[in-house]
C-alpha cells in the first residue's frame, strides 16, 4: 500500500471514529463516511472491503492510540499491587481525555451485535484482558479472575459514563471530577478487598 493510500486510510479511520461514537455503527453510512472524508464512496470500498471491516478497523485504531500507554502497567518490574495502582491511574486519564472512545464502547455494549462484540473481543480487547486476568491472578489467586477483571474495569468506567448526571447527585464535589481522584479511590477500595 502507498504512502499516500495508508494516509487516506487513516484519515478515513480518524474520521470515522467520532461518526461511529456519535451514531453507532447503524446510524453511520458509508455514504456519510465518504463525505465526512472527502472522498467518493466507491473509494472507501478500495481501502476497506465493507462497513464493517472498517468499524472494526476504526474501533482497533481509537484503542490502539492508548494500547501501549497502558500496556506498560503489566510488564513494569514490581509488585502486582504497584502495577495495578498505575494501570488503574492510566487507565482514568485516558478514558476522562477520550470521551469519543469511551462513547464507541458504550454504543457496542448497548448495540449487542454479538458478531461484531465477537471480534472486538477477538481482535482488540483480547489481550488487553488476558493480561488484567493475570495480573489479577496475582493479586487474589483464590478469587476468579475474570470477575475481578470486570469489576475493576466497570469500577473506573462507569465513573466516566456517569459524568453527565453525577454533578446533580447528593454528595457531590467538582474534585469527583478528577482522574486522579477517581483512581486512588477505585484503588483504595480494591487494595482493601484484596
Amino acid at each position: 500500500m502507498s504512502t499516500d493510500s495508508q494516509h487516506t486510510k487513516t484519515e478515513i479511520l480518524d474520521r470515522a471514529i467520532p461518526l461511529f461514537a456519535d451514531a453507532g455503527y447503524a446510524g453511520v453510512s458509508m455514504r456519510q463516511l465518504a463525505q465526512a472524508v472527502g472522498i467518493k464512496a466507491a473509494s472507501l470500498y478500495h481501502h476497506f472491503p465493507d462497513k464493517e471491516t472498517l468499524y472494526i478497523e476504526a474501533l482497533a485504531q481509537a484503542f490502539s492510540k492508548h494500547a501501549d500507554f497502558m500496556n506498560e502497567s503489566f510488564a513494569l518490574h514490581s509488585t502486582p499491587e504497584q502495577r495495578l495502582k498505575l494501570l488503574i491511574h492510566r487507565l482514568s486519564i485516558r478514558v476522562n481525555e477520550d470521551n469519543t472512545f469511551r462513547r464507541l464502547l458504550q454504543r457496542e455494549v448497548l448495540d449487542g451485535d454479538e458478531k461484531r462484540l465477537q471480534l472486538l473481543a477477538d481482535q482488540i480487547f483480547g489481550n488487553f484482558f488476558k493480561d488484567m486476568n493475570e495480573l489479577c491472578r496475582s493479586l487474589s489467586p483464590d478469587r476468579d479472575p475474570h470477575l475481578m477483571t470486570v469489576s475493576i474495569l466497570s469500577l473506573i468506567l462507569y465513573h466516566f459514563q456517569i459524568t453527565p448526571i453525577r454533578s446533580f447527585l447528593p454528595g457531590f464535589k467538582t474534585s469527583h471530577n478528577d482522574p486522579e481522584i477517581i483512581a486512588n479511590h477505585v484503588f483504595s477500595l480494591l487494595q482493601k478487598g484484596f
